[in-house]
């Protein structure tokens, strides 16, 4: 699979998208730079806002910043995104994981319980596409996973599943150290 250059920051606003320039600034204040995956889904304005948007909304949610990271890892390397792997361990390391605990997450585990069973539930809802056994969902209430917390799973995996296709779809050049998904 060969990939493309991503449309660089300033073709992204000027090919005639004026809501660009707002929405990279927004990019660029959260994370200090425009990820290239950022500059190509910018070549659909509405595509970019509406993720953008469900990603802030979710940063204000129930589930630690360090669980919504796993959750992304996670469900990159579901997706087989090495794209978003990629993107996704170097911010795991930014954030204190070890190697072994991305390797862990990436495999839906964690030494914790509760964030084991929220890794748990995720990938069980990847595999079934929502459709997990009554023992699923009792095994992750029993690790004290909320139904709060079950929606922003579900939340997370549609976020990080826009991010992953669209990956697959455009080809943006890898701008992150490389882990094959």
């Amino acid at each position: 699979m060969s990939s493309t250059p991503a449309p660089s920051t300033a073709s992204a606003v000027d090919h005639g998208k004026p809501d660009n320039e707002e929405l990279l600034g927004r990019v660029t204040k959260q994370l200090g730079r425009v990820p290239n995956l950022y500059a190509a889904l910018a070549s659909g304005p509405a595509a970019l806002e509406g993720y953008l948007a469900m990603r802030d909304h979710l940063t204000r949610g129930v589930l630690r910043p360090r669980l919504r990271e796993q959750l992304a890892l996670l469900i990159a390397q579901e997706n087989e995104c090495t794209y978003c792997v990629s993107a996704h361990s170097f911010r795991g390391g930014l954030i204190g994981l070890t190697e072994e605990q991305l390797r862990a997450t990436r495999d839906g585990h964690d030494a914790d319980p509760h964030a084991d069973a929220v890794l748990g539930l995720a990938r069980a809802i990847v595999h079934t596409r929502g459709r997990v056994t009554d023992a699923d969902r009792a095994a992750a209430h029993a690790a004290g996973v909320t139904d709060a917390e079950q929606a922003e799973i579900v939340a997370h995996i549609a976020l990080n599943t826009l991010s992953n296709y669209y990956n697959h779809l455009a080809r943006p050049e890898l701008d992150f150290p490389e882990v094959r998904a």
